[in-house]
Protein backbone atom coordinates (compact mmCIF):
# COMPACT_ATOMS: atom_id res chain seq x y z
CA UNK A 1 0.00 0.00 0.00
CA UNK A 2 1.23 3.70 -0.81
CA UNK A 3 0.43 6.77 0.48
CA UNK A 4 1.46 10.14 1.86
CA UNK A 5 0.69 10.51 5.73
CA UNK A 6 0.53 13.91 7.61
CA UNK A 7 1.75 13.56 11.11
CA UNK A 8 1.10 16.37 13.01
CA UNK A 9 1.96 16.03 16.92
CA UNK A 10 4.44 17.69 19.20
CA UNK A 11 5.83 14.92 20.34
CA UNK A 12 8.98 13.55 18.89
CA UNK A 13 9.04 10.36 20.21
CA UNK A 14 5.56 9.64 18.63
CA UNK A 15 6.96 10.39 14.82
CA UNK A 16 9.94 8.28 15.82
CA UNK A 17 7.97 5.37 16.86
CA UNK A 18 5.47 5.36 13.20
CA UNK A 19 8.32 5.81 10.71
CA UNK A 20 9.78 2.45 10.99
CA UNK A 21 6.03 0.93 10.49
CA UNK A 22 4.93 3.19 7.68
CA UNK A 23 7.99 2.78 5.75
CA UNK A 24 7.76 -1.22 6.31
CA UNK A 25 3.96 -0.67 4.65
CA UNK A 26 5.55 1.14 2.03
CA UNK A 27 4.12 4.65 3.18
CA UNK A 28 5.95 7.62 3.09
CA UNK A 29 5.15 11.06 5.89
CA UNK A 30 5.18 14.49 6.56
CA UNK A 31 6.20 15.28 9.59
CA UNK A 32 4.96 18.77 11.79
CA UNK A 33 4.48 19.52 15.62
CA UNK A 34 1.91 21.70 15.59
CA UNK A 35 -1.64 22.92 14.51
CA UNK A 36 -0.52 25.88 12.62
CA UNK A 37 1.99 23.85 10.47
CA UNK A 38 -0.51 20.67 9.77
CA UNK A 39 -2.37 23.41 7.99
CA UNK A 40 0.51 24.86 5.92
CA UNK A 41 1.49 20.70 5.22
CA UNK A 42 -1.71 19.58 4.07
CA UNK A 43 -2.49 19.41 0.39
CA UNK A 44 -3.53 17.30 -2.34
CA UNK A 45 -0.88 14.90 -1.80
CA UNK A 46 -1.56 13.77 1.47
CA UNK A 47 -3.69 10.39 1.86
CA UNK A 48 -4.66 10.89 5.70
CA UNK A 49 -3.80 12.75 8.65
CA UNK A 50 -2.74 11.80 12.13
CA UNK A 51 -3.49 15.15 14.61
CA UNK A 52 -2.82 15.01 18.27
CA UNK A 53 -5.54 16.86 19.38
CA UNK A 54 -3.05 18.91 22.06
CA UNK A 55 -0.65 20.63 20.00
CA UNK A 56 0.94 24.07 19.88
CA UNK A 57 -0.89 27.03 18.15
CA UNK A 58 -3.93 25.25 16.58
CA UNK A 59 -5.26 22.46 18.18
CA UNK A 60 -6.11 18.93 16.51
CA UNK A 61 -10.15 19.72 17.00
CA UNK A 62 -9.23 23.36 15.61
CA UNK A 63 -7.13 21.37 12.60
CA UNK A 64 -9.88 18.66 12.37
CA UNK A 65 -12.44 21.66 11.81
CA UNK A 66 -11.04 23.47 8.94
CA UNK A 67 -9.65 20.15 7.13
CA UNK A 68 -13.25 19.32 7.14
CA UNK A 69 -14.51 22.62 5.48
CA UNK A 70 -11.83 21.95 2.70
CA UNK A 71 -11.22 18.35 2.22
CA UNK A 72 -12.94 15.05 2.96
CA UNK A 73 -8.85 13.33 3.51
CA UNK A 74 -9.28 10.72 6.18
CA UNK A 75 -8.32 11.81 10.00
CA UNK A 76 -7.20 9.93 12.86
CA UNK A 77 -7.27 11.24 16.38
CA UNK A 78 -4.79 11.10 18.81
CA UNK A 79 -4.77 12.09 22.21
CA UNK A 80 -3.46 11.43 25.62
CA UNK A 81 -6.36 12.08 27.64
CA UNK A 82 -8.61 9.06 26.70
CA UNK A 83 -11.82 11.32 27.38
CA UNK A 84 -15.43 10.26 26.25
CA UNK A 85 -15.96 14.59 25.42
CA UNK A 86 -12.62 14.64 22.94
CA UNK A 87 -13.58 11.10 21.15
CA UNK A 88 -17.36 12.95 20.64
CA UNK A 89 -16.05 16.05 19.56
CA UNK A 90 -13.47 14.70 17.02
CA UNK A 91 -16.02 12.46 15.66
CA UNK A 92 -18.66 14.84 15.25
CA UNK A 93 -16.22 16.92 13.32
CA UNK A 94 -15.44 14.09 11.33
CA UNK A 95 -12.53 12.09 11.59
CA UNK A 96 -12.52 8.93 10.59
CA UNK A 97 -10.99 7.34 13.61
CA UNK A 98 -9.88 7.97 17.34
CA UNK A 99 -6.78 6.44 19.08
CA UNK A 100 -5.91 7.12 22.93
CA UNK A 101 -2.38 7.43 24.00
CA UNK A 102 0.05 5.25 24.80
CA UNK A 103 0.03 3.39 21.60
CA UNK A 104 0.66 0.39 19.73
CA UNK A 105 2.47 2.10 16.20
CA UNK A 106 1.37 -1.34 14.86
CA UNK A 107 -2.15 -1.04 15.59
CA UNK A 108 -2.03 2.86 14.81
CA UNK A 109 -0.91 1.52 11.01
CA UNK A 110 -3.47 -1.12 10.95
CA UNK A 111 -5.98 1.37 11.36
CA UNK A 112 -4.04 3.56 8.74
CA UNK A 113 -4.37 0.96 6.37
CA UNK A 114 -8.13 -0.08 6.94
CA UNK A 115 -9.42 3.56 6.89
CA UNK A 116 -7.17 3.87 3.36
CA UNK A 117 -8.71 0.24 2.35
CA UNK A 118 -12.14 1.67 2.94
CA UNK A 119 -11.72 4.80 1.42
CA UNK A 120 -10.04 3.71 -1.67
CA UNK A 121 -12.83 0.90 -1.76
CA UNK A 122 -15.81 3.42 -1.68
CA UNK A 123 -14.20 5.75 -4.40
CA UNK A 124 -13.98 2.62 -6.95
CA UNK A 125 -17.52 1.66 -6.45
CA UNK A 126 -18.86 5.47 -6.64
CA UNK A 127 -19.67 6.49 -10.21
CA UNK A 128 -17.16 8.09 -12.09
CA UNK A 129 -18.72 11.11 -12.50
CA UNK A 130 -17.40 12.28 -9.48
CA UNK A 131 -14.14 14.25 -9.01
CA UNK A 132 -12.37 15.58 -5.72
CA UNK A 133 -9.46 18.14 -5.66
CA UNK A 134 -8.47 19.66 -2.89
CA UNK A 135 -11.06 22.39 -1.79
CA UNK A 136 -13.45 21.11 -5.18
CA UNK A 137 -16.50 18.70 -5.78
CA UNK A 138 -17.88 18.29 -8.97
CA UNK A 139 -20.61 15.69 -9.51
CA UNK A 140 -22.49 14.83 -12.45
CA UNK A 141 -24.55 12.73 -11.19
CA UNK A 142 -26.10 15.52 -9.01
CA UNK A 143 -24.95 18.37 -11.00
CA UNK A 144 -23.37 19.71 -8.37
CA UNK A 145 -20.25 21.86 -7.88
CA UNK A 146 -18.84 22.36 -3.77
CA UNK A 147 -16.07 24.58 -3.16
CA UNK A 148 -14.44 24.75 0.47
CA UNK A 149 -18.00 23.13 1.74
CA UNK A 150 -20.17 25.33 -0.01
CA UNK A 151 -22.29 24.60 -3.18
CA UNK A 152 -21.51 26.29 -5.74
CA UNK A 153 -24.41 27.87 -8.09
CA UNK A 154 -23.02 26.67 -11.54
CA UNK A 155 -25.15 25.96 -14.91
CA UNK A 156 -25.40 22.64 -16.30
CA UNK A 157 -22.88 23.54 -18.99
CA UNK A 158 -20.01 25.12 -16.53
CA UNK A 159 -20.35 22.09 -14.76
CA UNK A 160 -19.49 20.14 -18.03
CA UNK A 161 -17.17 22.27 -18.63
CA UNK A 162 -15.75 22.23 -15.57
CA UNK A 163 -15.81 18.48 -15.55
CA UNK A 164 -14.33 18.26 -18.43
CA UNK A 165 -11.20 19.97 -17.78
CA UNK A 166 -11.04 18.54 -14.18
CA UNK A 167 -10.78 15.32 -15.22
CA UNK A 168 -8.02 15.72 -17.41
CA UNK A 169 -5.70 17.76 -15.29
CA UNK A 170 -2.98 19.12 -17.64
CA UNK A 171 -4.63 18.33 -21.15
CA UNK A 172 -5.38 21.18 -22.74
CA UNK A 173 -8.64 21.70 -24.86
CA UNK A 174 -9.35 23.85 -27.91
CA UNK A 175 -12.15 25.99 -27.58
CA UNK A 176 -13.36 23.62 -30.17
CA UNK A 177 -12.67 20.77 -28.93
CA UNK A 178 -15.13 22.27 -25.95
CA UNK A 179 -18.14 22.97 -27.89
CA UNK A 180 -18.10 19.61 -29.55
CA UNK A 181 -17.80 17.30 -26.31
CA UNK A 182 -19.88 19.38 -24.34
CA UNK A 183 -22.35 21.27 -26.92
CA UNK A 184 -21.71 18.37 -29.10
CA UNK A 185 -21.41 18.53 -33.08
CA UNK A 186 -24.17 20.60 -34.20
CA UNK A 187 -23.61 23.18 -32.19
CA UNK A 188 -24.40 26.69 -33.76
CA UNK A 189 -22.72 28.80 -31.94
CA UNK A 190 -19.20 30.05 -31.68
CA UNK A 191 -16.28 29.96 -29.62
CA UNK A 192 -16.79 32.76 -27.82
CA UNK A 193 -19.31 30.71 -25.69
CA UNK A 194 -16.43 28.77 -23.83
CA UNK A 195 -14.53 31.80 -23.28
CA UNK A 196 -17.90 33.37 -21.36
CA UNK A 197 -18.55 30.07 -19.53
CA UNK A 198 -14.85 30.15 -18.88
CA UNK A 199 -15.52 33.40 -17.35
CA UNK A 200 -18.06 32.60 -15.24
CA UNK A 201 -16.75 30.08 -13.70
CA UNK A 202 -13.64 31.39 -12.51
CA UNK A 203 -15.72 34.27 -11.14
CA UNK A 204 -17.77 31.38 -9.33
CA UNK A 205 -14.48 29.00 -7.88
CA UNK A 206 -11.91 31.17 -5.64
CA UNK A 207 -8.54 28.78 -6.02
CA UNK A 208 -6.68 30.89 -3.91
CA UNK A 209 -4.08 28.51 -1.62
CA UNK A 210 -5.99 25.54 -3.35
CA UNK A 211 -3.56 24.03 -5.67
CA UNK A 212 -5.13 24.18 -8.89
CA UNK A 213 -6.92 26.76 -11.06
CA UNK A 214 -8.17 26.69 -15.02
CA UNK A 215 -5.77 28.02 -16.80
CA UNK A 216 -5.69 29.63 -20.39
CA UNK A 217 -3.24 28.61 -22.92
CA UNK A 218 -3.26 31.62 -24.97
CA UNK A 219 -4.25 30.95 -28.97
CA UNK A 220 -5.03 27.27 -28.01
CA UNK A 221 -7.57 27.34 -25.04
CA UNK A 222 -7.98 26.12 -21.47
CA UNK A 223 -6.55 23.66 -18.81
CA UNK A 224 -6.62 22.33 -15.74
CA UNK A 225 -3.65 22.83 -13.70
CA UNK A 226 -2.66 20.97 -10.48
CA UNK A 227 0.27 23.59 -8.79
Amino acid sequence: MEGKILIADDEYVVHESLHLYLESEGFSYVDVYDGNAAMAALDSTISLCVLDIMMPGKSGIEVCREIRRKSTVPIIMLTAKGEEVDRIIGIELGADDYIVKPFSPREVVARIKAILRRVNSRDTEHDKNHIEYNGLSIDLNSYSVLLRGEPVICTPKEIEILYMLASNPGQVFTRESLLSKVWGYDFPGETRTVDTHIKRLRAKLDSTNLGWSIKTIYGVGYKFELD
